[in-house]
């Protein structure tokens, strides 16, 4: 006899955990409260919608622990992955999805499973008895998040979370702008042409600057903190960091050539990258922003293409919260005090979406083969899941836990005995090891005949 999984929260990690117990044989029943309960950020009450950039970023699995983790999720069966595949758009070397789409696609794919029923109720409080997976993800209900803090002693850590703008592909100005991925990556033309760049020069740079470090922001309100995720960071605090931040980070302007002026270099270069299968949205990478909504018209338009841009969406910000992982779950994601529960997704302090439905997979299968009565085991250190659960249930300190994405740092080493070995011949044998070990431990929970 089997027991019904509960999870809370239909986003990525929500998603994926229902998906992995189903397929394992448990009854799963996925508590959203969208579209009952609104958020801020969501805009439709289907599982897994995008809130914020379309991309899965790096899809190569040979030489970025992104892309790896891609692979690891392909071969598990993830439905996440699957349906980003299913809608993937040109992007050069990166996975990005036709967003509508591939969370209808998820939606379909949940609810046509005959082990998997939605219930539209929000959960107030942390259960006392079942089998839970949380995965209410950076927007957890301000009533469940004060429960979970209630009972683990602790105060939830938060930082925020910046959304970047969208923009209707008929009002860029195609005179200025010009269709090139960085250093003209991809295999085909399409994807060697994935992004959008508006060119600058030095003084455009330093005008726009001048204009963003001036503009209204969004402002905290009391006893709130800006504890920015570095891997998100709001670009006008990145220009607080000195003028020349944003010229080596989202607006640099290496590896690309404007054919409307091919002798003349651009000082810095802001990239658009398409946002639907349609082409008819694109978004501003990298541009996660604070700014009120009018000072981001007036200030987006100084780039050199977008003077006349119309925004489908403006950029937003929002309290991101997750819990002290390190301290509150063992290496099975279960809460120490209350082992009834798992946590996944970006509530346990990773960051992205690939990170947040890899930990729902991990979650799903490990609840699941729980119930079923067989151990599903923490996936081996060289693996890119494993490491990234091994570096949020105890490899990170605890006093000092941020979110993280995955990379190549949490990582065990490689051996290194024929001496240093370049970068591009050390990631492959990082993903090289990690997959041989992934498909053993998949193998591994094969039920036996």
């Amino acid at each position: 006899m089997t027991d019904t999984l509960h999870i809370i929260g239909g986003g990525m990690a929500g998603a994926e955990a229902a998906w992995q117990a189903a397929n394992m044989g448990v009854p799963v029943v996925i508590h959203e409260m969208r579209p009952k309960v609104k958020t801020f950020a969501h805009r439709t009450g289907n599982l897994g919608e995008m809130v914020c950039s379309n991309s899965f970023r790096s899809d190569d699995d040979e030489s970025n622990a992104v892309g790896l983790l891609h692979w690891e999720m392909r071969t598990a069966g993830g439905i996440i992955i699957s349906s980003a595949d299913q809608h993937a758009l040109p992007a050069g070397s990166a996975l990005a999805v036709d967003r509508d789409p591939f969370s209808e696609t998820v939606t379909k794919r949940l609810l046509d499973h005959p082990l998997i029923t939605l219930d539209s109720n929000e959960i107030t409080e942390l259960p006392m008895d079942g089998n839970w997976i949380i995965a209410t993800g950076p927007l957890t209900s301000s009533a469940l998040g004060q429960s979970i803090a209630a009972h683990t002693g602790a105060d939830a850590l938060a930082f925020f979370d910046a959304i970047a703008p969208i923009v209707y592909a008929e009002s860029i100005n195609m005179d200025t702008c010009w269709m090139q991925s960085r250093y003209d990556k991809g295999d085909t033309d399409e994807e060697r042409k994935a992004y959008l760049n508006c060119p600058m020069d030095k003084q455009q740079y330093e005008a726009f600057i001048d204009a963003l470090l001036a503009a209204d922001k969004t402002e905290f309100h009391e006893g709130e903190t800006a504890g920015y995720f570095d891997g998100c960071l709001p670009i006008e605090v990145m220009a607080e960091r000195g003028r020349e931040t944003l010229r080596f980070g989202p607006m640099k302007p290496v590896g690309l050539t404007n054919p409307h002026r091919p002798d003349d270099k651009p000082y810095a270069v802001v990239q658009l990258r398409r946002d639907n299968a349609l082409g008819t949205l694109y978004n501003i990478v990298g541009f996660q922003t604070k700014m009120k909504h009018g000072a981001q018209t007036e200030v987006f338009r100084m780039i050199p293409g977008l003077e006349n841009a119309s925004f489908a969406r403006l950029g937003g910000i929002h309290r991101n919260t997750f819990i002290n992982s390190p301290t509150l779950l063992d290496h099975q994601l279960r809460l120490k005090s209350r082992p009834n529960i798992r946590f996944a997704g970006q509530i346990t302090g990773v960051e992205g979406y690939v990170e947040s439905a890899a930990m729902g997979l991990l979650a799903g299968r490990m609840a699941a083969g729980e119930i079923l009565g067989r151990l599903v085991e923490t996936p081996p250190l060289d693996t890119a899941m494993g490491a990234l659960v091994n570096h949020i249930t105890g490899g990170a300190a605890a006093k000092t836990f941020q979110p993280m994405n995955v990379n190549f740092g949490l990582f065990q080493p490689i051996d290194a005995k024929h001496g240093r070995k370049n970068r591009k011949t050390r990631y492959k044998a990082y993903t090289d090891r990690a997959k041989a070990a992934w498909q053993e431990w998949l193998d591994a929970q094969k039920p036996t005949a």
